[in-house]
């Protein structure tokens, strides 16, 4: 089985969450809402923060002093056509509202009670009501994304991630 390890971050200013609107040229979700980030680098498996600050300055020009409280909120396992796709999602807030145009997407700053109104890729529309329904918490959480085994129809289970203290 292949790994995929990437990054993404909910990045805020006040109410408002930037947002790209993917380029109908992209292969990953063309045409569709979503986060800024992206594949982690070899030298960066060990350092998803690393990553996550590297994509975030390519695609919208913000660099770590822009950024306010950047903390890890979600570890998003899924199993996709045989890859075993690992996630880690941070959350942000800028400092400034401009950015630098990139050409996987157009940027925008969405008020936060239209985000869910959009085209999203399910795992991140998951993480976002998740989000959105229980806030910043002083944990981590890991995602497990699978099909209902019920319905047949994806699911994210949520748990925290935390020590067991054994």
């Amino acid at each position: 089985m292949k790994c995929r390890i990437m990054t993404a971050i909910m990045l805020f200013h006040g109410d408002e969450l930037l947002m790209m609107e993917r380029s109908m040229t992209r292969t990953l979700n063309p045409g569709m809402w979503a986060a800024v980030g992206g594949h982690v680098e070899p030298e960066e498996m060990s350092r998803p923060r690393d990553a996550i600050l590297r994509e975030m300055f390519e695609e919208t020009g913000f660099a770590p002093e822009d950024i306010e409280r950047l903390t890890l909120r979600y570890v998003l396992l899924r199993n996709k056509d045989g890859e075993l796709r690992q996630q880690y999602i941070y959350s942000g807030d800028a400092l400034r509202r401009d950015f630098v145009d990139s050409d996987e997407g157009t940027l925008h700053w969405i008020p936060r009670d239209q985000v869910l109104d959009r085209d999203i890729p399910y795992i991140f529309r998951k993480t976002l009501e998740h989000y959105f329904a229980y806030g910043p918490a002083e944990h981590a959480w890991l995602g497990i994304a699978s099909a209902d085994p019920v319905t047949a129809r994806p699911r994210v289970d949520w748990i925290p991630l935390t020590d067991p203290n054994y």
